[in-house]
């Protein structure tokens, strides 16, 4: 949920078998959460970190902050409000991670990754998430749906994510930001295969518009022409 709503890389949210020490993204860290609540105001406020685990539950917004990502991108934060949901929410998710590690932990330095079982610290890793991924592709029958298994992986929840935001009718530009893109490679997991991209094109494409042929400096308005000429004989001419 964290993956899909805060559009995060791999590298930023789990903790790699195989290190790459060339690339600058590192895990996202407990002391990179902030926690806001909504006053009477209507004005946000920082919730403190030791606040009890009923205020951090009852947060209405969250914040990562970025240490040194990919792209050169340090020292900026991204920001999510709770959406309604009761559990599919990226704020209701953070507060769950958060409170997971400072019940077990008092080391803010630990990444979003730890997880504590029977007082061990482990980390969610890369292997993980993609099995994880597969897994629930099957289960909710992908290839049916024209995906196939072997497509799924770590990106997907990056990619789905910036999907969703482009059906939702967000901008390219607010797709950038939230994703912390510095150029168009974005637009490379913006899907356009998918059908809900096409729904009502060709309804949109059917209007009739006043044509204009400003060629020659002259305009001639030739939308009856257009319209009312066979497809046959246009095609010819």
């Amino acid at each position: 949920l964290i993956a899909f709503y805060f559009l995060l890389r791999i590298g930023e949210y789990t903790m790699k078998r195989h290190r790459n020490e060339s690339k600058q993204t590192v895990n996202f860290r407990v002391a990179d959460i902030t926690f806001f609540k909504r006053g009477e105001d209507g004005k946000l406020r920082q919730l403190p970190r030791n606040a009890s685990k009923e205020e951090i539950l009852a947060a209405d917004s969250a914040t990562l902050r970025l240490t040194n990502q990919k792209n050169g991108w340090k020292g900026v934060c991204i920001n999510h409000h709770v959406n309604g949901d009761s559990y599919y929410c990226p704020v209701k998710a953070l507060t769950r991670r958060f409170l997971h590690i400072r019940d077990h932990s008092g080391d803010t330095d630990l990444g979003i990754c730890a997880y504590f079982n029977n007082g061990t610290k482990y980390d969610v890793n890369d292997d993980d998430i993609r099995q994880a991924l597969k897994f629930a592709g099957k289960e909710l029958n992908y290839p049916e749906r024209g995906i196939p298994i072997e497509r799924i992986d770590t990106h997907s929840l990056r990619g789905g994510g910036a999907n969703a935001l482009s059906l939702a009718g967000y901008s390219d530009r607010a797709i950038q930001k939230m994703g912390r893109w510095r150029s168009a490679t974005f637009l490379e997991y913006i899907c356009d295969q998918l059908s809900a991209f096409s729904e009502g094109m060709s309804k949109s494409m059917s209007k009739v518009l006043n044509f204009v042929n400003i060629e020659g400096g002259v305009s001639h308005d030739v939308t009856t022409l257009a319209i009312n000429t066979a497809y046959t004989n246009a095609a010819a001419a």
